[in-house]
């Protein structure tokens, strides 16, 4: 898989190595296991899907993360984007909205030794704090105020903007006022709808 991403463009080697070491095949059902390590999402329950491996690859190299960073998910999911994240060594606080999904994930990740902090929540709400990086794993119509007031002067956000299909946007805070934001493309994915509330059920 490692050689497949770096033909699509991944060149970080820190998340080339994560990718590597995490398992793609524990975050699916194991009816799955024979197309697990395709480049392609696949479904994981409550409507919601784990994302290309290329996705997580090509979202986790645009974070530009480093060791101990402090990093905020907007959309646990499958938790696949989660482990990836704490592999490449930072310190990751994660939002579900679906509790199906966040009883299940949550489980998951802490059986497999990834610390990350799970919540369940509305990720529009993001989490109280100040973080490094925010990354978000599904498709806003609008980036989100509440949480680019979360994140750090100097921090950069990676989000899919848009309905239906969207376009990466890596936008680095270099000051607080929304001139001040760089806002960098890269390209038009295709995700889940990002969705505000929590589901309980």
């Amino acid at each position: 898989m490692v050689e497949a991403l770096r033909a699509k463009g991944i060149s970080d080697e820190a998340v080339l190595s994560a990718m590597n070491e995490v398992p793609r095949h524990w975050f699916l059902d194991s009816a799955l296991d024979s197309v697990a390590y395709d480049d392609r999402a696949l479904p994981i329950g409550c409507e919601q899907t784990i994302s290309h491996p290329s996705t997580v690859a090509m979202q986790s190299q645009l974070l530009c993360v480093r060791p101990t960073m402090k990093v905020l998910e907007i959309g646990t999911g499958s938790g696949y984007q989660t482990a990836v994240l704490c592999r490449m060594g930072a310190r990751v606080f994660t939002v579900e909205r679906q509790k199906g999904l966040f009883d299940k994930t949550s489980r998951l990740l802490r059986e497999q030794g990834f610390r990350a902090q799970c919540f369940l929540g509305d990720g529009y709400q993001g989490l109280t704090g100040s973080y490094d990086r925010i990354i978000v794993t599904c498709g806003a119509p609008e980036v989100p105020e509440t949480l680019m007031a979360q994140l750090k002067t100097g921090g950069i956000m990676v989000i899919p903007l848009g309905e239906g299909e969207q376009e990466m946007l890596r936008i680095t805070k270099e000051g607080e006022q929304r001139e001040q934001w760089k806002v960098e493309k890269f390209g038009t994915y295709s995700f889940v709808p990002m969705l505000d509330g929590r589901q309980m059920r």
